[in-house]
């Protein structure tokens, strides 16, 4: 969205329209959404552009949204001109630093020379490891400025070390041993298996074993919902078997997950009798809420590679995911079907049995209508589920669904709201009319 910190932007875009698609949302807020919308649907990074000030405050609920979800996203603002920065000059804040602990990385470019190598960094940071929002704030004067762009400068980010390595293999020897030995076992999968690729070494996996599947809010489509290990989402608002499973297994094989509260409940009884082997490619996220007993820092689709090649033996645990598909045939999601009327649930069933032979995305704003798509919905592809989890937003569904349908404009993209939050961004229909998008 423009503004006058960040014309000089819009003026370049104009001139490369051929090769650049410019969506213009009629709320920041509204863009920076549409860019996680691309970023959730194809594992591109999604990009918004704001002004400085104001515009640049707008994006910060879209930023915080990103990293709590781990979606590449890159934000760029325009920023006031280097002279007066510091001086609360017309429209300026210090946006590098309210948006520090709500980024993966951020900058602010004081000479034109450096450009090449931030955004090229930018990108780099945002879909390496654990992918994430970047900040490029950019001075006005900077902006005007002119320069020959070395597009071959190297990239400068000491520290910044997001290659994990190959999986150790002693580490998979030790998860083969366990399952081995374990009698329950349960794969609980999230956010991680879809960010690295890795739902079909999952549904290897899950069949190679016999064993039965959980999902998070973010991993729903990571093992198709019609798969008959698939046990659907767990924690306070996921499935009785799902968490019946969780609570009886011995063997918690955790992939690509951060053990939240909206899973675990108490930490202390969640999973309590169970051998914990926790999988994800930020270390920090290791121990953090939940100690393992084989903690593994790798990439998702890697780790799953190696285990695969290493599990040798035929495995047998069907008594045991006998007993959850009969707990999932007796106590599935239910709603008064004897209701004279069109329930939420029966809506959102309906549109999944009548959208499933066709590519369907769909987006959620965020409350119990949420829940009701993600228990009522039947996903069978990743990428195809979008909701604002870790951070629970508000008008997420709309402006997400203008990104996926921009990204995908074959696909039947459907925002599936509440009236909260469908108020919330709903001047993004304007965006819908304009763009001649036809999100539903």
């Amino acid at each position: 969205y423009p503004g006058g910190a960040s014309m000089p932007l819009h003026q370049a875009l104009r001139r490369h329209a051929s090769e650049l698609r410019t969506v213009l949302p009629r709320h920041e807020q509204g863009g920076g959404f549409a860019a996680q919308g691309y970023a959730r649907t194809t594992g591109r990074p999604g990009v918004c552009i704001a002004t400085s000030g104001p515009g640049a405050t707008n994006l910060v609920t879209t930023i915080a949204d990103a990293k709590l979800d781990s979606i590449p996203m890159i934000a760029i603002t325009g920023q006031v001109k280097t002279p007066v920065i510091g001086s609360d000059a017309f429209q300026e804040t210090p946006i590098v630093e309210v948006c520090r602990g709500i980024s993966k990385h951020h900058y602010l470019v004081g000479d034109v020379q450096d450009l090449s190598r931030v955004v090229q960094e930018a990108f780099y940071v945002a879909t390496t490891g654990r992918p994430g929002p970047v900040l490029i704030d950019l001075p006005k004067d900077v902006q005007e400025n002119q320069c020959i762009p070395d597009w071959d400068v190297p990239m400068n980010l000491p520290g910044y070390r997001p290659d994990v390595g190959q999986v150790s293999s002693e580490q998979v020897k030790h998860v083969a041993a366990a399952i081995k030995l374990a009698k329950r076992p349960v794969l609980y999968c999230g956010g991680g298996i879809i960010a690295s690729g890795a739902s079909d070494e999952l549904r290897q996996l899950a069949h190679r074993l016999g064993a039965p599947v959980v999902m998070t809010l973010m991993g729903l489509g990571g093992l198709p919902s019609k798969d008959e290990h698939c046990l659907d989402m767990l924690g306070m608002h996921g499935s009785v078997y799902a968490n019946w499973a969780v609570r009886d297994c011995d063997l918690l094989v955790a992939i690509g997950v951060r053990f939240d509260d909206r899973v675990t409940g108490k930490l202390e009884a969640f999973a309590q009798h169970a051998k914990i082997i926790h999988v994800d490619v930020d270390a920090s996220e290791l121990n953090k809420n939940k100690p393992a007993h084989i903690p593994i820092v790798a990439d998702a689709k890697a780790f799953l590679s190696a285990l695969l090649l290493e599990l040798k033996s035929d495995y047998d645990f069907s008594d045991w995911l006998g007993q959850c598909q009969q707990w999932k045939a007796e106590n599935p999601y239910t709603y008064d079907e004897e209701f004279d009327g069109i329930l939420p649930q029966h809506a959102i069933k309906q549109l999944s049995d009548l959208t499933q032979d066709r590519q369907t995305i769909i987006s959620v704003g965020v409350g119990q209508h949420q829940m009701w798509s993600a228990q009522y919905f039947s996903f069978q592809q990743p990428r195809t589920w979008m909701s604002s989890s870790g951070l629970g937003t508000m008008g997420f569904g709309l402006p997400a669904a203008i990104g996926a349908q921009a990204a995908n404009p074959d696909a039947l993209v459907v925002d599936i709201d509440g009236d909260g939050s469908f108020q919330m961004n709903i001047q993004e229909l304007a965006t819908c009319f304009c763009e001649k998008l036809p999100v539903k």
